[in-house]
């Protein structure tokens, strides 16, 4: 069975697919790190972020692996790297890269493999898994989703204002509603689901149970 879980920056798709998936049992595919490791890659190299053809090569090269909570970029653990300030705000040249994006379609259905998964990122439902047996758009306001993600820059140290936080995330879901290849929607049958108000513990509840009421 596969569930996706898509939605804008901030709408806490990765901490709930992650608690879903261990509740279910499911392996959980982490889709976004796996561009955010492009990222990475590409920064480290000093690349060009003109470039697009010399992006695509590098994302083909690259032994990218989401094991659990950890992503691995050519065997090294690079999950807290690619979670900086920094390569956030530049992933948006990999994701907007229509090659990238087929590399990583075609690596996503491969770690998908025949297993049950919980999936999240922001095409899983329309691209990656049109045929998913769930889907789920997760969202929240833009204040609500933006104080989420001030918590989580803090955390690793990184002092931001509330109005930087939502300056950048509006101009990310732009970018990502106007992608030509991929861009951020609810698939046609997704149900949109709101997390304003909810704890993180009661939005995994609704979630196992709306995903356990689609199980054959």
């Amino acid at each position: 069975m596969i569930v996706t879980i898509d939605g804008p920056a901030g709408a806490g798709k990765s901490s709930a697919a992650r608690a879903l998936a261990q509740r279910l049992q499911f392996r959980f595919l982490d889709t976004g790190a796996m561009y955010r490791a492009v990222t990475l890659a590409a920064s480290r190299r000093g690349l060009d972020w003109s470039d697009a053809a010399a992006l695509a090569q590098l994302a083909r090269q690259l032994n990218i692996e989401i094991q659990g909570n950890r992503t691995l970029l050519d065997g090294a653990d690079v999950s807290e790297e690619i979670r900086a300030r920094a390569i956030t705000s530049l992933t948006h040249y990999a994701a907007d890269n229509p090659a990238v994006r087929v590399q990583m379609v075609e690596l996503q259905r491969r770690a998908a493999g025949r297993d049950n998964i919980v999936t999240e990122g922001r095409d899983q439902g329309t691209v990656v898994f049109p045929a998913a047996e769930c889907k789920i758009f997760l969202t929240a306001s833009a204040e609500e989703r933006a104080r989420r993600r001030l918590r989580d820059l803090e955390v690793r140290g990184e002092k931001l204002e509330l109005q930087e936080v939502l300056a950048e995330q509006d101009q990310r879901d732009r970018r990502d509603a106007a992608r030509d290849v991929g861009p951020l929607v609810a698939a046609r049958d997704a149900i949109v689901f709101e997390t304003d108000g909810l704890s993180a513990a009661e939005v995994v509840d609704r979630l196992e149970a709306l995903v356990r009421s689609r199980m054959p």
